[in-house]
């Protein structure tokens, strides 16, 4: 393990043979494998990055610690280091080898800790973020309502909460494709709007703000599509999924059916962005500036927490 990259211990929000929610080893194991194909692959991923960070914009902030949650190659760790110079920023993301990429990659980055861990259990002291700054992580939590909760506890009140996650309507076209085939998933399921706002709340924060967008792209064929979903480490990690490999039957079938909705485009796939705000402990995500607040890393920063 990289020097930089410290490691925190795993929790499941489920158990391991629970016949549904998301394996979080195998979006580990995936995204470690992604670490030197993410890059070339992410076109979507850096205009949702860019966006979010413009969005920073709206709010009138002056914090000292913020976390980048689903890290990855840090992209975000230094815009966001960038923009607020005397901040320090804490990278955060499950993979390990994602993490070793950012610090080879980005000397901004190497002055300073990288942690590895699960969003649902933070190695962070209560009550000592300024800003939660999270860019499509969310969707690879199995229970989303555990990582807001974990986010609220490490948030100090009117502490701000940034993200973006995929909805429901994600990659339809190729669930509905796999549909007429079989009966497993084979795309993963995202929370819808209403459902997000609610887990916020239930988490502890005020006044929840988010919106919709959908994106269409296309592609020259499903096997391109496949991929780059490869390239990004973005497979169905549905503990219901198939455990077989994909039969060339089966992936003809498959084929045949999503070819039903060629356009002269290509293939369509859509990709449904959600993006959420919310202060934590009593700011209303309309208005509102946290105060400052001055923490030595080694108060933020602890090994476990009870």
């Amino acid at each position: 393990m990289h020097p930089l990259v410290a490691s925190a211990g795993m929790r499941t929000g489920v158990g391991m043979n629970a016949p549904v929610g998301l394996e979080t080893g195998s979006v580990r194991r995936w995204f470690d494998r992604a670490s030197t194909t993410y890059a070339s692959a992410a076109g979507l991923q850096r205009d949702v990055r860019m966006e979010l960070l413009a969005r920073l914009d709206f709010f009138t902030l002056t914090p000292r610690v913020i976390l980048d949650l689903g890290a990855g190659l840090g992209e975000a760790t230094v815009a966001l280091r960038r923009r607020y110079r005397d901040a320090l920023v804490i990278p955060v993301d499950l993979s390990a080898a994602m993490l070793r990429q950012g610090v080879g990659r980005r000397r901004l980055w190497r002055k300073s800790v990288a942690v590895c861990a699960d969003v649902r259990k933070l190695p962070l002291a209560n009550g000592t973020v300024d800003l939660a700054f999270s860019s499509l992580m969310l969707q690879w939590c199995d229970l989303p309502r555990e990582a807001f909760a974990e986010i609220s506890r490490v948030l100090r009140p009117g502490g701000l909460l940034l993200a973006s996650t995929f909805g429901p309507m994600t990659l339809q076209e190729l669930r509905t494709a796999w549909a007429a085939v079989d009966s497993a998933p084979h795309v993963s399921h995202f929370p819808d709007l209403p459902d997000l706002a609610s887990q916020l709340t239930a988490a502890g924060f005020e006044e929840p703000v988010l919106d919709i967008e959908q994106r269409p792209e296309h592609y020259a064929d499903a096997l391109t599509l496949q991929r780059e979903l490869q390239a990004l480490g973005a497979r169905n990690a549905d503990r219901a999924r198939r455990r077989t490999l994909t039969g060339k039957s089966r992936w003809r079938a498959m084929t045949a059916q999503y070819e039903l909705l060629r356009t002269p485009a290509g293939l369509p796939a859509t990709w449904e962005l959600i993006y959420m705000a919310a202060f934590a402990n009593g700011q209303s995500a309309s208005g509102g500036r946290p105060a400052e607040a001055l923490f030595p890393a080694d108060s933020i920063l602890k090994r476990s927490r009870p």
